[in-house]
């Protein structure tokens, strides 16, 4: 996508690597939406902690970010010996691997490479394989995304009030994002239609990220808290609602997502409001029987208890909003089961949350 800094527009990437210095290149999320930066991480254990700590996020894009720094730890051997060198990448896959585990990406993207690298005949061929299927799972992230926005924009009419919650745009993918794919694409053929985007506590993703990216789009939108949804709903001021995943079961159409989708989807069902999750065909799990078996990210009562923000002179804070003694639940994730939902958007189409598994060959699963 394209970002206003100062008087000058250029585009941008979420997800880039740069060949000369060997470093995964990004954008520093964790500072939006009051100071764009770009960051370099230098090696894979960097490149691992960028993922864990959330300078990057989102589905796709710590898909791309540890698909790139497995071929970085690929690149970084100095040994001998491809049998070395095999247990070397086996270490940076599990790192990364571990950085986060609720989101499937990463886990197919590097999969992928590896399985690339299997034909490679020495080590420098191997590398030269990881780099190049890295780039590819990037590549393709973006045209998903865009035939994300093709099939998803004619769900979005001409004065659409639209639902979404947290962040699934193109922060989250290496560009165009999934959920605001049909957004974009919608703005593109000339409709206009209006955004709320959740807050989405406790780390606002919603507040900070989608509405700094509409802004950036010059799409009409309003944030509300989290829990206004529902008021909205039952006046009528909400016509759709589509979200991301950053993992959805193929065999079942359950869906897990930030925190709080499962609320949403119920609402939406309730007062009978279109649910749709748009996702890339990397981010369906062909394996697990049961969304109970997703592994559900706990994190840090901190996000909960406080906030970070930027004073009125421009210093980035955390502030405890919490009463100091108590302790916090912190799930990063829920599971929206297959009923609550009217459809996901893919780059194959759109698909009733049951098809996708008699659909798999098409869908990119094994048959």
């Amino acid at each position: 996508m394209r970002v206003r800094i100062g008087q000058h527009t250029r585009h941008f990437r979420t997800v880039t690597f740069d060949r000369k210095s060997r470093s995964v290149v990004l954008i520093n999320q964790l500072l939006l939406p009051h100071a764009f930066r770009i960051e370099r991480m230098r090696d894979h254990r960097a490149t691992a902690d960028s993922i864990r700590k959330m300078i990057v996020r989102g589905a796709g894009a710590i898909g791309a970010t540890a698909a790139f720094g497995l071929a970085q730890g690929a690149l970084e051997f100095r040994g001998s010996g491809i049998v070395a060198f095999g247990k070397h990448v086996e270490k940076v896959f599990q790192l990364l691997k571990n950085a986060r585990p609720t989101a499937v990406d990463p886990l197919n993207a590097m999969i992928g490479i590896l399985q690339r690298m299997k034909s490679g005949k020495s080590i420098p061929e191997q590398q030269a394989l990881a780099l190049a299927a890295a780039q590819q799972f990037a590549d393709e992230d973006v045209s998903h995304c865009e035939s994300i926005g093709k099939h998803g924009a004619k769900l979005i009419h001409k004065g659409a009030r639209v639902l979404t919650h947290c962040n699934a745009g193109w922060l989250a993918f290496v560009d165009v994002g999934s959920a605001t794919a049909p957004m974009y694409a919608a703005q593109e053929a000339g409709r206009q239609f209006h955004v709320f985007c959740d807050e989405t506590r406790p780390r606002c993703q919603g507040a900070s990220l989608t509405a700094w990216e509409l802004s950036q789009q010059g799409i009409s939108h309003e944030i509300i808290a989290d829990n206004a949804a529902g008021h909205l709903m039952s006046r009528g001021e909400i016509d759709l609602v589509i979200v991301g995943s950053d993992r959805t079961l193929g065999r079942t159409g359950e869906v897990a997502n930030k925190i709080g989708t499962y609320t949403k989807a119920v609402l939406a069902h309730r007062h009978g409001i279109p649910f749709y999750v748009a996702i890339p065909l990397s981010t369906i799990d062909w394996n697990l029987k049961s969304g109970r078996d997703i592994p559900i990210e706990e994190r840090s009562a901190e996000e909960l208890l406080g906030i970070w923000g930027v004073t009125r002179r421009g210093k980035r804070e955390y502030v405890c909003v919490a009463n100091p003694t108590s302790s916090a639940r912190n799930p990063g994730f829920d599971v929206t089961p297959a009923e609550l939902i009217t459809g996901i958007i893919t780059p194959k189409g759109i698909f009733k949350p049951r098809e996708l598994w008699r659909n798999r060959v098409r869908l990119g699963g094994a048959r």
